[in-house]
C-alpha cells in the first residue's frame, strides 16, 4: 500500500507465452469507508479500448489525478455501481506462465480469453460466492449442452472459433497422453486418424466411379442393342468374346441390334425406324427415372454441384447437401442422365460425390465430423480424388482442389490431397473399367512432335474458345433466370422429359450426335492410322507398310462430309448444353465443354493438315513438312481446342494444363496448351468476369467472398455496418438482464448473434454470444434445472464477478442466475469504424470470418456480417444488393 492509499501499476511482460496485462487498484477497507479520504479518491476519464497486436487486449486511459492537471494515466472506472467495491480486470492470453499470483480467478491454459471480473468487499465476496456455490448445478457449461458449437442450416462456420475449438482440443490430447496406456494410444490416433479418413475416401471414390463407370457405359449400349449371352455386358465387352474386331460399326455377331432381337435385319429403313424409336424410348425412360429420384429421394443430387461445392468449402453450410440420401442418388442419376443421351458430362458430378463420401466418412473422426473447419480439409483432399477418378489425374485433381474449388488449403491438406487422389486413381486402374488399362475412355497417344509456327493456331484456338465459353455462360444464364421466374421451374420433371426428347430426336440421325459424347472426343482426338475406318481418316492415301510413317494427303470426300456433321454437331451441342446444364438431374459440364472445342480444334487442324500439304515449300512449313510425312496431327488440335473451351468455360489455367497432359501421357504438349488456357482465360474475363461456377454461386445467392478479385472501392466500415450511426442495436448486457429480457430479444430480432457489453450506458464489449448457442443454453438450464425463472439473472462472466448480491432491493431473495460465460466469445475480432473497408474484405477472406465488431473510442457501434460485405460490394459494382439471399 502506498502512501496517498493508491497504487497503479502495469506490467507488461513478453516472452514464449504471449503476454499479460495486470492492472490491479490495491485499496483498504479502512481508506473506502473514510470519509475525509473520499476526495483523494482519482477521477476517471472515459476509457478507450484499443485492439494490441493480436490479442484485442484493452488498454484503458489511466486515472484524472487532481494535482497532475488532470491527466488520464489509469484503468477504467469499476463497472459496478457501488463504489465501495474493488475493480479488478485481468487481462490473460492463452498460454501465459506468469500469471499474478494474488488475482481472484485462476485461468487455465484453456479457459477463456479475456476475463474481466468485479468483486464486492470481503463480506459481500463471501456472500456471494456462497449463494453461487448453493446454486453452482445451474452454471451451464457448453461441453454438457448438446448442440452447442454447431451451425444452423444456410449459414456461415466460424473459421477461427473452430480452428481455436480444435487446438484446444490437440492441446488436451497432448497433455493427457503422459498418463496411461489408452490417452496414448488415443493420441496417436489423433495423429493419424486424417491419413485413415483420407485414404478410406480414396478407396470408396475409386470404388464408386468404377461401377458409374461400367453402369452408364452398359446402359448407353443398351439403347442400341443387347448381348444375349451376358445381358451385362455392353457392346464392346460382349465383342471380346468374337475374333471380329470391328464391331464399332455394328458388324459383331455377338451383339444383337433391337431390330435383330424383334427378327429384323440390321439395315433398312424398317429397322432404321425402329431403332430410332427404340433409342427414343429409352433416352425418355433414363431421363424421367433420374427426374423422379432426384425429386422424390434427393433434390440435392441435381446439377453439376461444384458450384455449391466451392461455398461449402468456403465455410458455409447446407444440410444434406453431402448426405447419404444425395450420394445414392447423384451415383445412381448421373448413370441415367448420361445414359440418355443428354448433353451433360459425369466429371463435375464425381466432384460432388467424392465429397459426399468424404462427408459421410469424416463422421467416423469426431476430429473431423464434429468440427466444420476441420471437416473442411477432409472435403478438400475428396474434391481432389473426384477429379482424379473422373479424368485419371490424380496431380491435376489435386490442382484443381488447390485452384478451383477450396477456400482454406493448408500444407497438410495438400500432401492428404494427394495421397487421397493417388489412392483414388489406383483403384479406379485396378477396376479397368473401360478395359484399355486407363481411366478414362479417351485416353490418346500423339507420336509427332508440334511445329514452332503451330502455336499461332494454338494461341487462335484459346481465342475461339474463350469467344465460345462466354456465349454459353451468357446464354446459360439467362436461360437459368428465366427458368426461376417463370411457370416452367414449376415443372422440373417435365423439362427434363422435353429436353430428353427434343435431344434423342435430333441426335439419333447425325451419327456424331448419335454416340455419346466421350466416344465423341475419342474419335477426335484420335490420330488416323491404318484401322481407323470413320470417315474423318478418309484420305487418299495407300498403307502398304503398317510400320511406316504416315504420309501427308489429300483430304476425301468422307472428310468434307464428316465435317459437315460435325459442323451441325457443333451448334447442336451448343444449344443443348445451354438448355441442359442446370435442369433437375445430375449433369456436369466438364465432357460438353471439352467436346465442343474438339470439334472447333479438329476443323482447324484439318485445315492446317491441307494447307500443308498443298503448300509444304512455304517458309512456316519448310524443313518439317517437305520430306512428305504428316507433320500437322489434328488430334492434337482438337485436344487444345477442347482445353481453350473447358478453360474459358470454367477460367481454370494451371489444373487445367496438367489434366490435359496426363490424358494425353506425354509433356511435349505442354507449351501449346498453355499457350490456349492463358488465351482462353484472358479473352473470357475481357469479355465476363466470372466463370460458369462463380456465376451460379452470385445466381443462387450464396454467400462466397472470392479471393480472386480484389476490391477497388474507397468505402469505411462505418459505411457498411449494421445498424447505422444514432440506430438502436441490439445487445446483452454481461450481468443485468434477465432470462425474460433475453427471450425477449430473442423473439423481436433475427440475427444470429449478439454483442455482449457492461452495460447499455456505457455500451463497452465483452464478448459475443450466437443466438443458437444462447437459446440452446436457456432452453437446457430450463429442462434440468427447476431453479432457473424467468426472472433468473443472465450472467457472461465468472461466479465472483457478479456486483449482486443475494437480495433484491426489497429484501427478497433473488432467483438464482443463469451463468453462460462458456458460450461467450470474449475475443471476438473487432475492429474501428474508420477501417478501410478493403482491409475488412481482405480480413473475412484470409481469416473466413462469419461477423466482426466494429468500435469507436473502445464503445461498440455494430456488426458487420459476411452478407453484409457481400451486398455492399453488390452495391458497389452497380449490381443488385439484394440477391444475397444467405449469410
Amino acid at each position: 500500500m502506498t502512501s496517498d492509499g493508491d497504487k497503479w501499476w502495469a506490467d507488461v511482460s513478453s516472452g514464449d507465452a504471449g503476454y499479460q496485462y495486470q492492472y490491479s487498484r490495491l485499496a483498504t477497507e479502512e481508506m473506502e469507508s473514510d470519509p475525509l479520504r473520499g476526495d483523494r479518491a482519482p477521477q476517471f476519464c472515459n476509457p478507450s479500448y484499443q485492439a494490441l497486436s493480436d490479442n484485442k487486449l484493452p488498454i484503458p486511459f489511466e486515472p484524472r489525478d487532481q494535482a497532475h492537471g488532470g491527466t488520464c494515466r489509469g484503468p477504467p472506472p469499476p463497472t459496478s455501481a457501488s463504489s465501495s467495491k474493488i475493480a479488478t480486470a485481468v487481462y490473460h492470453r492463452k498460454g501465459s506462465q506468469n500469471g499474478h499470483p494474488d488475482r481472484l480467478n485462476s485461468l487455465s491454459s484453456d479457459d477463456d480469453m479475456i476475463d474481466i471480473t468485479t468483486t464486492g468487499t470481503v463480506s459481500e465476496r463471501a456472500m456471494l460466492e456462497e449463494e453461487l456455490a448453493a446454486a453452482s448445478h445451474i452454471t451451464t457449461e457448453s461441453d454438457e449442452i448438446p448442440g452447442i458449437g454447431q451451425y444452423e442450416d444456410f449459414h456461415t462456420i466460424d473459421w477461427q472459433r473452430d480452428i481455436a475449438r480444435d487446438r484446444m482440443r490437440h492441446r488436451y490430447i497432448i497433455k493427457k497422453k503422459q498418463n496411461s496406456i489408452c490417452d496414448l494410444i488415443r493420441g496417436a490416433h489423433d495423429a493419424w486418424s486424417g491419413w485413415v479418413c483420407v485414404l478410406l475416401v480414396g478407396l470408396f471414390t475409386g470404388a464408386v466411379a468404377g461401377v458409374i463407370d461400367i453402369g452408364a457405359s452398359w446402359m448407353t449400349d443398351l439403347k442400341y442393342g443387347i448381348c444375349p449371352q451376358a445381358f451385362w455386358l455392353n457392346q464392346e465387352q460382349c465383342c471380346w468374346s468374337s475374333n471380329e474386331t470391328d464391331f464399332e460399326v455394328g458388324s459383331c455377331s455377338q451383339w444383337l441390334t433391337w431390330p435383330e432381337v424383334f427378327g429384323l435385319s440390321r439395315e433398312g429403313s424398317g429397322p432404321y425406324v425402329l431403332s430410332y424409336l427404340l433409342y427414343v424410348l429409352w433416352a425418355l425412360l433414363f431421363a424421367a427415372l433420374a427426374a423422379c429420384l432426384v425429386r422424390m429421394f434427393a433434390p440435392y443430387a441435381c446439377g453439376s454441384g461444384i458450384p455449391e461445392i466451392k461455398t461449402i468449402l468456403s465455410g458455409f453450410i447446407i444440410r444434406g447437401y453431402l448426405g447419404k440420401w444425395t450420394l445414392i442418388i447423384k451415383s445412381v442419376g448421373i448413370m441415367l442422365s448420361v445414359s440418355a443421351g443428354l448433353n451433360l458430362g459425369k466429371e463435375g458430378p464425381m466432384v460432388h460425390i467424392a465429397c459426399c463420401i468424404g462427408n459421410i466418412l469424416s463422421y467416423l473422426f469426431p476430429k473431423y465430423g464434429r468440427n466444420e473447419a476441420k471437416k473442411r480439409e477432409i472435403l478438400s483432399a475428396a474434391a481432389a480424388a473426384g477429379v482424379s477418378v473422373a479424368f485419371g489425374a490424380p496431380i491435376g485433381g489435386v490442382l484443381f482442389s488447390l485452384e478451383e474449388v477450396s477456400y482454406y488449403f493448408p500444407l497438410k491438406t495438400l500432401w492428404r490431397s494427394f495421397f487421397c487422389a493417388l489412392v483414388a486413381a489406383f483403384i479406379l486402374r485396378s477396376i479397368n473399367p473401360f478395359g484399355n488399362e486407363h481411366s478414362v475412355l479417351f485416353y490418346v497417344e500423339y507420336s509427332k512432335d508440334w511445329i514452332f509456327f503451330e502455336l499461332v493456331p494454338f494461341i487462335g484456338l484459346g481465342v475461339i474458345g474463350g469467344v465460345i465459353a462466354t456465349i454459353f455462360i451468357k446464354a446459360n444464364l439467362w436461360w437459368c433466370r428465366y427458368r426461376k421466374v417463370s411457370r416452367l421451374g414449376q415443372y422440373p420433371v417435365s423439362e427434363v422429359l422435353i429436353v430428353s426428347l427434343v435431344t434423342a430426336v435430333i441426335a439419333y440421325p447425325n451419327p456424331y450426335t448419335r454416340m455419346s459424347t466421350s466416344q465423341l472426343i475419342y474419335l477426335l482426338f484420335s490420330q488416323c492410322g491404318v484401322a481407323n475406318s470413320d470417315p474423318l481418316c478418309d484420305y487418299n492415301r495407300n498403307f502398304t507398310d503398317v510400320n511406316s510413317a504416315i504420309e501427308t494427303a489429300a483430304a476425301g470426300p468422307g472428310v468434307y462430309n464428316a465435317l459437315w456433321l460435325l459442323s451441325l454437331a457443333l451448334i447442336f451441342k451448343l444449344v443443348g448444353t445451354i438448355f441442359t446444364f442446370g435442369i433437375k438431374v445430375p449433369c456436369g459440364l466438364f465432357i460438353p465443354s471439352l467436346c465442343l472445342g474438339a470439334i472447333v480444334g479438329r476443323f482447324v487442324g484439318i485445315g492446317m493438315e491441307q494447307l500443308a500439304y498443298n503448300y509444304p515449300h512455304i517458309w512456316v512449313f519448310s524443313g518439317e513438312c517437305s520430306t512428305g510425312d504428316n507433320c500437322i496431327t489434328p488430334g492434337l488440335y482438337a485436344m487444345v481446342g477442347a482445353a481453350a473451351v473447358l478453360g474459358g468455360v470454367t477460367r481454370m489455367t494451371v489444373s487445367l494444363v496438367v489434366i490435359m497432359f496426363e490424358l494425353t501421357g506425354g509433356v511435349r504438349y505442354i507449351v501449346p496448351l498453355m499457350a490456349a488456357a492463358m488465351a482462353s482465360k484472358w479473352v473470357g474475363d475481357a469479355l465476363g468476369r466470372q466463370g460458369i461456377y462463380d456465376a451460379h454461386i452470385n445466381l443462387n445467392g450464396y454467400p462466397f467472398l472470392d479471393s480472386k478479385e480484389e476490391f477497388e472501392h474507397t468505402s469505411l466500415a462505418a459505411d457498411v455496418m449494421q445498424p447505422k450511426r444514432n440506430e438502436p442495436l441490439s445487445v446483452i448486457t454481461q450481468d443485468s438482464m434477465t432470462v425474460d429480457d433475453v427471450a425477449a430479444l430473442l423473439k423481436e430480432t433475427e440475427h444470429n448473434g449478439f454483442p455482449v457489453v457492461v452495460s447499455r450506458e456505457s455500451q463497452y464489449l465483452v464478448g459475443f454470444v450466437l443466438r443458437r448457442d444462447l437459446n440452446l443454453a436457456i432452453a437446457n438450464a430450463k429442462r434440468l434445472n427447476e431453479g432457473i425463472t424467468g426472472q433468473s439473472l443472465v450472467v457472461f462472466v465468472s461466479p465472483n464477478a457478479s456486483g449482486d448480491g443475494g437480495e433484491s432491493s426489497m429484501g427478497a431473495r433473488r432467483p438464482a442466475p443463469l451463468i453462460l460465460k462458456k458460450i461467450l466469445d470474449m475475443a471476438p475480432i473487432t475492429m474501428t469504424d474508420q477501417t478501410p473497408m478493403e482491409t475488412v474484405v481482405d480480413m473475412f477472406r484470409k481469416l473466413g470470418l462469419r461477423q466482426t465488431l466494429v468500435t469507436h473510442n473502445g464503445r461498440l457501434l455494430g456488426v458487420i456480417t459476411k452478407k453484409d460485405v457481400l451486398r455492399h460490394i453488390k452495391q458497389m459494382d452497380n449490381e443488385d444488393p439484394n440477391s444475397v439471399l444467405f449469410n
